[in-house]
């Protein structure tokens, strides 16, 4: 029987400093059926650019980008 995937979603919001840290901690975990959906909520720092990395060195991440909308985002 395969184990149910289990997502995980991440809003960021300008967490340049924080982001890395937090993506590896999560892509850490050793539950093999993992995916990772980070969503920025128009970010005017860095954080952006490091989720496409993290996303460009792990095929479980993707990234929903738009522009700035607040806690409903």
């Amino acid at each position: 029987m395969t184990a149910p995937l289990i997502s995980v979603l991440l809003p960021v919001y300008n967490a340049e400093p924080y982001v890395a840290a937090a993506m590896q901690s999560i892509l850490r975990q050793d539950y093999g059926r993992l995916e990772i959906i980070a969503i920025d909520d128009g970010s005017t720092d860095r954080s952006l650019k490091i989720l496409e990395r993290c996303r460009r060195d792990d095929s479980r991440v993707s990234i929903i980008s738009r522009e700035n909308r607040g806690l409903v985002a």
